[in-house]
């Protein structure tokens, strides 16, 4: 049977072809402007709702649905309904099986793929599905995908494909990380997927200085390179994919936890020193503590327990040496004073407390962070398991610095952003930038 003329030939890129040929569930594809990625996400359901139940690729149930969403009707209406029309042959389409009103197609094979608007989440509910395509996700709704998309593919373990163009940090970001995080430790057995390109890699060159003329740079690497842009001034702008990596735990080397008390939330950051993916000895960050609400130094110090409990090695704190004199709990003693003695307790003579008398300033202790991200010299001598550290991961990512400052912390943007950062800052200062000169309070137990 001859292909529809809207079948028209596409100039593929290899990471097109490993986008449709993906072997995960759910797939993050940020990819720029005009640059194919709608085209093959349609493509590629159709290919789906016409393969017969049962053969690969197609549905294990024999009246498979398929939707092609957008954040409003009116949108998934036009990037959709005409195309997924002409793109399926006519002989394929069962008698009557167009409907207009409720921009559904129903084919011979008896699927059906419906054309679905995201401004009320709720439309996704009711059926159940076995795949489909969220276009332009990063402008839909953050809590549609936990609350109505997931559990709607539930019953039928289908797929979905969350395509589009960045929109800041949000929370396509997240998943965008989250997709990578899985991939880096599950390689093809994880259920997520994330593939990207840029528009150079499918456009003219014309095209593309056509589009530079037309766009300040941060917009251009956000439209046209599918980049997560943070338009606002970072504060640890050297952290980048390239420090994050698969990290493995020694049990008998030194283990450090870094503390910002605090309650909303309460966190702690795990890391050791040694031999880094690119060779050279350094920090990495193989654990946290994140409580979100209602926390206290007791909560996150069992936390810590509970993970690390039986490690072999030396376990040293560091963090906030305000903490000697405020309490972030009801029980007595400060905070350090807690962690003395829970921790203390726990680890006996493996324990210290490493805590200088005086905090450092926050400009000396965000520059010391960036520069174990990367030196001057193009050396990185800081990994982080985003597996492992999600939060501090987006912490790093995510902490800006005050508008028109001296490179102080803005620490009302977000207020879920900073604990995580300036508690692996103090470790990092401590270490790395004299701080370990300063008077510090040891306790071992023995």
């Amino acid at each position: 049977m001859p292909l529809p003329k809207r079948w028209t030939p596409l100039r593929v890129i290899e990471a097109q072809v490993a986008y449709t040929t993906s072997p995960h569930r759910f797939n993050v594809v940020p990819a720029g402007r005009r640059s194919g990625k709608t085209e093959n996400a349609k493509r590629k359901l159709v290919i789906r709702a016409l393969t017969p139940p049962g053969q690969p690729g197609g549905s294990e149930f024999m009246d498979p649905n398929y939707f092609c969403a957008a954040p409003t009707r009116d949108q998934a209406k036009r990037i959709y309904w005409n195309d997924m029309k002409n793109l399926i042959p006519r002989e394929l389409i069962r008698k009557g099986g167009i409907s207009e009103t409720e921009l559904s197609i129903k084919t011979v094979m008896n699927s059906t793929i419906m054309i679905v608007g995201m401004d009320k989440p709720e439309r996704i509910e009711g059926s159940p599905w076995d795949g489909g395509i969220l276009d332009e996700y990063a402008n839909m709704k953050a809590q549609a995908w936990g609350a109505n998309i997931r559990p709607a593919l539930a019953d039928r373990h289908g797929w979905c494909d969350l395509i589009g163009v960045p929109e800041g940090r949000n929370h396509y970001y997240d998943m965008a990380e989250q997709a990578k995080a899985m991939m880096l430790n599950y390689g093809r057995d994880s259920e997520w997927g994330f593939y990207h390109w840029k528009s150079s890699e499918v456009l003219s060159a014309a095209d593309i200085e056509s589009a530079k003329r037309d766009t300040d740079e941060l917009t251009f690497q956000q439209e046209y390179e599918g980049s997560f842009i943070n338009f606002n001034g970072r504060a640890y702008y050297t952290y980048t994919d390239a420090n994050k990596a698969k990290l493995e735990y020694n049990k008998k080397a030194t283990l450090n936890f870094c503390f910002d008390f605090n309650v909303d939330p309460g966190i702690a950051v795990v890391c050791q020193e040694g031999i880094l993916p690119n060779g050279l000895v350094g920090t990495m960050i193989i654990g946290e503590v994140h409580i979100p609400q209602n926390s206290n130094t007791p909560a996150v110090c069992r936390k810590l327990i509970e993970d690390w409990g039986k490690h072999e090695g030396q376990v040293d704190c560091y963090g906030d040496a305000t903490g000697g004199q405020r309490r972030t709990s009801s029980t007595a003693g400060s905070d350090w004073d807690l962690v003395r003695e829970i921790l203390g307790t726990h680890f006996s003579q493996r324990f210290s407390l490493r805590v200088p008398r005086a905090n450092p300033s926050e400009r000396a202790r965000v520059n010391t962070v960036n520069s174990r991200c990367l030196s001057t010299v193009g050396e990185r001598r800081l990994f982080l398991d985003p597996t492992k550290c999600p939060y501090t991961s987006r912490d790093l990512d995510g902490v800006r610095l005050l508008e028109g400052g001296s490179g102080e912390i803005d620490k009302n943007s977000d207020k879920r952003l900073t604990h995580l950062s300036d508690a692996l800052g103090y470790y990092i200062y401590y270490q790395f930038a004299g701080g370990n000169s300063l008077s510090v309070t040891r306790t071992f137990y023995g």
